[in-house]
């Protein structure tokens, strides 16, 4: 039985051994399947990451991230129609008039428990949203937060709402992911009664992650893996990437604090092999830093990223 312990010492071990810094695979340099990032690097940012100090100034904020060298914004806070005090409309000319693309967003349902009787409900929520982030111009809308899964019935309830939202985003143009956290990689059982035990190593019952990939149709659902959450949860993104190719074409990068300082992720790896099996774009996101402002934080995740040689 591998103990949590074990498992972030495997690893560290693994971030040490995998890929040496500043080597990259011929292969993996000829055969990318990424043409955004042709014409140099396009480093995104998730705004969640400095929206305590975007919010005091909007457009000097997007300025900001854009100064610091992020091309594509990831929009958090949407709610009511609008960001913040702004419309729809207002917010793409501010983000356009920084020099950035958003091209993408996380939004989340009003309702947390999915049931049978409220699926109208939800799915009257994404066709306004859609529409909304067909204005600001993105090319993804995802549902960051997990629904009440306490079965293996209740996640496959909701991995048929899943697939409703991609049906309804699908129609519009956009494409819709989900967003996980820690805890999507927690089991269930078949009984609520007698839940699987939290810990991934103890093997009985199901990953509620795994019946999200395994119960949703590859053509309406895409994942957006957090690959700092998926390492607390006690799984192996590139395993993930491996077993389920093609459905994981946007990434959340995201370490402890500032990327590359806590020796806890495997960058190198995470990217070669995300590359191999369909990465799109990716996200910074940064939470939880101390001793710095949250605009300085995010300039550190790019330098760390613009130097990196394994990122294209």
């Amino acid at each position: 039985m591998e103990t949590k312990r074990e498992f972030l010492k495997k690893l560290g071990l693994l971030t040490v051994g995998s890929m040496v810094a500043g080597s990259v695979s011929p292969v993996l340099a000829s055969k990318s399947k990424n043409s955004m990032f042709a014409a140099g690097k396009s480093i995104g940012l998730q705004i969640y990451s400095v929206g305590r100090e975007l919010t005091a100034d909007v457009p000097a904020g997007l300025k900001k991230i854009a100064d610091i060298g992020y091309k594509t914004i990831e929009l958090a806070g949407y709610g009511n129609r609008k960001m913040g005090q702004y419309s729809v409309e207002e917010y793409r000319k501010l983000a356009e008039d920084a020099g950035l693309k958003i091209t993408g967003s996380h939004v989340n349902p009003p309702v947390r428990a999915y049931t049978k009787d409220n699926m109208g409900e939800i799915a009257d929520f994404w066709k306004v949203a859609v529409e909304d982030h067909v204005k600001f111009g993105v090319n993804t809308i995802v549902q960051p937060s997990l629904p009440s899964v306490k079965t293996i019935d209740d996640a496959k309830l909701v991995s048929e709402v899943f697939n409703k939202n991609g049906e309804i985003a699908k129609a519009a143009g956009l494409k819709w992911g989900y967003h996980n956290h820690n805890m999507e990689f927690n089991r269930v059982t078949e009984n609520a009664d007698e839940p699987a035990p939290a810990n991934p190593w103890m093997k009985r019952g199901e990953a509620i992650y795994d019946l999200f990939l395994n119960n949703t149709d590859p053509g309406l659902v895409f994942f957006e893996m957090d690959v700092y959450w998926a390492v607390m949860g006690q799984a192996d993104p590139i395993e993930y990437f491996r077993k389920h190719a093609g459905r994981f074409p946007i990434l959340h990068i995201k370490d402890r604090a500032v990327l590359g300082e806590s020796g806890m992720m495997n960058f190198p790896k995470i990217f070669e092999v995300a590359y191999e099996n369909g990465l799109d774009e990716f996200f910074v996101e940064l939470e939880g830093i101390q001793g710095m402002t949250q605009f300085e934080g995010v300039k550190g995740c790019f330098d760390y990223l613009n130097n990196a040689p394994f990122v294209k």
